[in-house]
């Protein structure tokens, strides 16, 4: 029953986080593109987006921080590196460069997919050929169900 609460509750949370992608107007790559260039129609919005999503995530580790476990009573899995190596900051400049050409990143891809963007199924299909590039070219043999 727990675990089936916990799904649910998954499943909520993920439907809240579309429907606030969709409402802010994240889901629409012309308006990501329009933040990213400052010499055109420069559009602000996503940076009070930003901005809101940094205070709820620092409450939100601040919150976990102080527990064991999970709110289902799992383990509460935490990153263990800290450390900036070079394998982030390439992936955070082939993600950023993606972000930049397309105006998606992955949790508005699969929203704007969702309401008929075939934009964002390009997006999403080159995300995923990218993800196993890098699992078989750089993280080692892929891993077994």
């Amino acid at each position: 029953m727990k675990k089936q609460f916990s799904l649910l509750s998954q499943y909520f949370i993920g439907v809240l986080f579309g429907f606030g992608l969709m409402i802010s107007g994240m889901s629409n790559p012309q308006k990501i593109l329009n933040f990213l260039d400052i010499t055109g129609p420069w559009d602000p919005s996503l940076l009070f987006v930003m901005l809101g999503a940094v205070l709820v995530g620092l409450c939100g580790f601040y919150v976990v921080s102080k527990r064991s476990q999970s709110f289902f009573g799992g383990t509460l899995h935490l990153p263990a590196k800290k450390e900036i190596t070079r394998p982030l900051v390439i992936g955070s400049l082939i993600f950023g460069a993606g972000w930049g050409l397309a105006g998606f990143c992955p949790g508005p891809a699969i929203v704007a997919l969702g309401v008929g963007h075939l934009k964002a199924l390009v997006f999403i299909l080159a995300m995923l050929a990218g993800m196993e590039i890098c699992e078989r070219f750089f993280m080692g043999s892929p891993k077994a169900d």
